[in-house]
């Protein structure tokens, strides 16, 4: 896996992190930082209409609520809980701060993938609505070999960072805190997957719709309770993340600021997929008409899987003491981290500190449900993939086949292998996306502020006296 491993590094070099940076803050200056300043506005679009009744929408879609589960479901992965710690491992505390950046910015990118994935959507053959960079890419730019390009490398995605990484991460969880064969666990994991795949977007949607808040609702509930118990380390944990992300080489012989920012970034975008256009395939079959409204639910989703779940889980390993930088940076230089300091067991540990034995079994039925959720989502996303590159059967007939072996090869492989094919894939995708999300901007943009425009109008005719 050295090649994967070269790759990789060349791909999250400065140059891609550089360019997910730059359109997330073209977005933002494009829309007057709207993910700010328009809080309220995306809030009670997004927040707020699942406290209010409105008229049921007979669409062959989905709902918009399922359309944002199954988005969270294939982001609020085992980036948001394996990947953060990995990510503070190798990158150090500093990597929390870029990921907080990188989802700032992110907020806007997703919310233009959103835009296009609506405005660009198409009718299938069994009249529900599908789109995503596929049909934003062959209709927006007319360009439907690129858009191919993007199919396969969708394709190959799913299979490594959407199955090799979930079932991974759910084998290894589950092996530390129950001792069960992973060999067990992938039969299990892919015969349950391909039974709810083969309902289609509607079935995962509402599955999605049940399994999300649920899921979010354990992990962070035990999370925040981990963080107040340790309250008195908070202070010192965001110093830490605040120091670490500038460190020029050496902060008490820690970690370069390079590194935060390579880890930070790459995890970041891992957990809310802004900028690789992958979720925008769910948002897509949302039963609604305005773009723009879809988009803010394209903000809420990036907000939600990085802002608040993924600081959970670092301000859980920051404080709870189960993490000491210092310490950690010869075992990373050395190559000589244990099994016990990656991925989910960190995070498990640090539910033990409050939880004991009982928190390791929280850590680990969340990151069954995110993975599982996870492993629905990217199915989806690579079947979709399989037919924007090819009408033949038996193409969608093989990848129907080769999803399920990967979770069974991916429950038995190689942790830190798997990781190294997510970076891989997840680069590819950036590559080809991100410039298409430039180019595309100034559409995505209009339709923003027509809608804002729009709304604004009807709120103020509303407010005139009759």
């Amino acid at each position: 896996m050295a090649f994967f491993k070269t790759l990789g590094d060349w791909l999250w070099g400065g140059p891609l992190l550089v360019a997910f940076l730059v359109v997330g803050l073209w977005y933002s200056l494009g829309s007057g930082f709207f993910q700010l300043f328009g809080l309220p506005t995306w809030w009670s679009t997004t927040v707020g209409s699942l406290f209010r009744r409105e008229k049921e929408k007979r669409g062959r879609g989905v709902t918009q609520f399922q359309a944002l589960s199954t988005a969270l479901a294939a982001t609020i992965g085992t980036g948001s809980i394996a990947g953060v710690a990995t990510a503070i491992v190798y990158g150090g505390p500093g990597a929390v701060f870029w990921m907080w950046i990188s989802a700032l910015l992110g907020m806007m990118t997703g919310c233009g993938e959103k835009i296009l994935a609506i405005r660009h959507r198409e009718k299938g053959p069994d009249g529900r609505w599908r789109g995503g960079p596929m049909e934003y890419i062959s209709k927006g730019l007319h360009l439907p070999g690129l858009a191919k390009v993007f199919a396969l490398l969708c394709i190959a995605e799913t299979l490594a960072g959407g199955n090799l990484a979930q079932a991974n991460s759910i084998a290894t969880a589950l092996s530390a805190s129950a001792d069960t064969n992973p060999v067990v666990v992938g039969i299990v994991l892919a015969v349950v997957t391909a039974v709810v795949l083969m309902g289609g977007i509607k079935r995962i949607g509402k599955l999605c719709e049940l399994l999300v808040p649920a899921m979010a609702l354990l992990f962070v509930g035990g999370g925040l309770a981990v963080i107040a118990a340790n309250w008195q380390a908070i202070p010192g944990a965001f110093q830490q993340i605040a120091a670490y992300a500038f460190a020029p080489r050496a902060v008490a012989g820690g970690y370069a600021m390079g590194t935060a920012l390579r880890y930070g970034v790459a995890r970041g975008v891992f957990t809310n997929e802004a900028g690789l256009g992958m979720s925008a395939i769910a948002h897509a079959c949302a039963d609604v008409e305005e773009p723009a409204e879809q988009g803010m639910w394209g903000i809420f989703e990036v907000f939600f899987a990085t802002i608040i779940i993924c600081t959970v889980t670092a301000l859980v390993i920051l404080t709870s003491g189960v993490y000491d930088p210092v310490q950690a940076l010869p075992l990373v230089e050395y190559g000589t981290v244990p099994d016990g300091m990656l991925g989910a067991p960190l995070t498990a540990a640090g539910f033990a500190t409050l939880f004991g034995e009982a928190g390791e079994w929280i850590v680990s039925v969340s990151l069954v449900l995110f993975a599982f959720t996870s492993l629905l989502g990217a199915g989806y996303y690579g079947r979709r993939g399989v037919e924007a590159f090819s009408d033949s059967r038996l193409v969608h007939g093989l990848y129907r086949l080769l999803f399920p072996v990967c979770i069974i090869l991916g429950a038995v492989g190689d942790l830190t292998a798997v990781w190294q094919l997510v970076d891989v894939f997840n680069g590819l995708l950036a590559v080809v996306n991100l410039p298409v999300l430039l180019l595309l901007s100034p559409e995505a943009l209009y339709l923003l502020r027509t809608w804002l425009g729009a709304r604004k109008k009807k709120r103020e005719n509303c407010a005139k006296p009759t």
